[in-house]
């Protein structure tokens, strides 16, 4: 027998060493890549096998009107999901045919409200996805009957939805929220940090079916939730603010509306509305201009209701009395100061100052702003704080517009006596209009009456500036004055149909034509009324704007585009309905004018008044 020793090859000894050698130098490396760079990743991929890690939603606190009605609150509904290749998996590997899988999708879909061929073909699109949202805002009962149907690769997961039982009552207060529970506008973006609260996380250490084992102390953060407000609108006098508003502008066709109700003595607002109106459930549904609150964001040229604010202070001044006698002689006027008429709506030979208000006559006002001159009339307006925000709690107020006086020029003094050449929002109209109501005082107007926290305890509470300590827009005489002037509006003035049968009213018109920037104005009109009630000791402070009312229409209906005929019944109807609400009583009769005055009043009738016989100076005694 012969044995072949094999021959020993040095080529091939160094290649077998050369591999040899690469092997442990690559596994060498391994090892120092998996201890180095490698090192973290590794313990992060074992972490996320290991850990998962889930954020707890807070919960987004409420918002009650002043009587703690809620306007705003948070409810929990479900979310249905489905894992579709689970669902496709369990129903082959369980014998089930894809017929019955059909089947009971389209039991589904009757529970859901959802197409059934719709939601098989989700389902089917997605059949690789282990995740997919079917349906929300479900609620108990409709997961129980789900939960009977014994789906595979269906569940359930528990969502904060944004809920507001009033409908659209203040919806322009309270804005409403995107479908993440954010604020979108009003209360609900301005407060959105205190509203939201903070979100917590929890991070779970599961086995290897991914069961939840144990959650360490430091893996847990608690979420802390929103905080509650409570606002100073009264849901009842909002309800019958907006439905007076509506039906006013309904009834006129006009474009668009604002109301604003506040209470004089603590610049609390009851209400705010806006014609048209949405639903903030049903945000979608609504245009952005439609949830615009124009009653602080779209200024406007208010016409005859700025002359409360110039004659003011006109009076406090001794630039005139209200007994002086203003020799308009007819309706029309050349002023010195512009080429362009003055016109009244009615010709009067002579008016006392007392009526230019009551009547609003332009060609009276306008001889009083030339007697002060410019300087006296910006600085009238300015007492006032027109052309400054008033700080009200809500995002977007506008500081409307009052030119720095060295811009005016001649025929901007006209202008500006008879509501032009100025812009102003309804807030800013409202607010002005209380110090006639309170003895002069220039009130902050504020939303937010207190804060609650998550418990129910009291964080904060609005602490107004007392009355007295509040700026002095006019004196206390000059405003009692004003105020009685303004009691006659209703009574013999450009209010007559708007007279309340059960409260003393004052208050101011006015109809201002729209601008059309460089064209001029056209044959449109802002119809509005300023008024404040009971005149002996006033509650509330109403400001209803009504813009572009169809004059075409009131014509064919007998109707008239007037400020005194579209805004004054419905403001009176406001407060009436509201002070009735308060328990306010019955008003006495308003007392007659002073002889002295009364005697150069244009066709007065004392039987106007009643049968008390009360002098004015003793009615606004305290």
């Amino acid at each position: 027998m012969v044995i072949f020793s094999p021959q020993f090859s040095a080529r091939r000894a160094a290649v077998i060493m050369l591999l040899v050698g690469g092997a442990f130098v690559a596994l060498i490396g391994r090892v120092a890549y998996l201890q180095t760079y490698g090192r973290q990743q590794t313990i992060e991929r074992a972490d996320r096998q290991q850990h998962q890690s889930e954020i707890l939603r807070a919960r987004r606190g409420s918002i009650f009107d002043a009587n703690g009605m809620l306007m705003a609150g948070t409810v929990q509904t479900q979310s249905l999901y489905c894992d579709p290749k689970f669902m496709q998996d369990c129903y082959q590997e369980d014998g089930k045919s894809l017929v019955m899988m059909d089947q009971d999708i389209d039991k589904l879909a009757k529970l859901i409200d959802k197409n059934p061929i719709e939601l098989s073909e989700l389902i089917g699109d997605k059949s690789s996805s282990r995740f997919v949202k079917i349906a929300e805002h479900l609620d108990d009962r409709t997961v129980a009957e789900i939960d009977k149907l014994d789906m595979p690769g269906l569940g359930t997961m528990p969502t904060d939805e944004r809920y507001y039982p009033m409908g659209s009552i203040a919806a322009h207060i309270l804005g409403g929220v995107q479908k993440d529970n954010v604020g979108l506008e009003g209360i609900e973006l301005k407060y959105e940090k205190l509203l939201a609260g903070k979100e917590g996380f929890k991070r779970v250490l599961k086995d290897a079916r991914r069961r939840p084992i144990a959650v360490a102390a430091e893996d847990y953060l608690p979420p802390q939730n929103g905080q509650h407000l409570i606002l100073t609108i009264d849901a009842n006098i909002q309800m019958i603010a907006e439905q007076e508003l509506a039906r006013v502008c309904t009834d006129y066709r006009a474009n668009r509306g604002e109301v604003v109700v506040m209470d004089p003595k603590t610049g609390d607002v009851l209400a705010l509305g806006n014609w048209p109106n949405f639903n903030p459930q049903n945000l979608e549904d609504s245009k952005p201009e439609v949830r615009r609150d124009r009653a602080l964001t779209d200024p406007y040229e208010p016409g005859s209701t700025i002359k409360p604010f110039v004659a003011g202070p006109a009076l406090e001044w001794k630039i005139t009395r209200p007994g002086e006698v203003f020799p308009v002689h007819g309706p029309h006027y050349k002023s010195p100061l512009r080429s362009k008429l003055v016109t009244d709506v009615h010709g009067y030979d002579q008016l006392a100052f007392w009526d230019v208000l009551v009547k609003s006559s332009n060609i009276g006002m306008t001889m009083l702003g030339e007697r002060m001159g410019k300087d006296r009339v910006y600085n009238a307006l300015k007492c006032f704080k027109f052309g400054v925000p008033t700080g009200v709690e809500l995002p977007g107020e506008d500081p409307g517009l009052v030119k720095p006086v060295a811009k005016w020029g001649s025929s901007d003094l006209c202008s500006a006596v008879q509501g032009y050449s100025i812009m102003v929002t309804p807030m800013q109209l409202c607010r002005g209009f209380c110090a006639y109501a309170n003895g002069g005082r220039l009130v902050e107007p504020h939303l937010i009456k207190g804060v609650l926290d998550a418990d129910g305890e009291i964080v904060s509470r609005a602490k107004p500036s007392a009355l007295e300590l509040m700026p002095e827009a006019v004196d206390r005489a000059t405003s009692l004055e004003v105020r009685r002037i303004l009691a006659d509006v209703p009574i013999r003035g450009t209010a007559k149909g708007a007279a309340s049968k059960i409260y003393n009213i004052f208050g101011k018109t006015g109809t201002a034509h729209v601008s059309q920037g460089a064209s001029g104005y056209a044959n449109k009109y802002t119809s509005s009324f300023l008024c404040g009630a009971p005149f002996e000791n006033p509650r509330l402070v109403v400001a209803m704007i009504v813009h572009e009312p169809d004059p075409e229409y009131a014509k064919e209906h007998h109707m008239s585009y007037y400020g005194g005929a579209v805004a004054a019944p419905g403001a009176t109807r406001i407060i009436d309905r509201a002070l009735a609400y308060l328990q306010v009583p019955e008003s006495p009769a308003v007392p007659p004018p002073p002889p002295a005055i009364a005697a150069v009043l244009y066709d007065y009738h004392a039987n106007l008044y009643g049968d008390k016989s009360v002098s004015a100076r003793d009615a606004l005694k305290d």
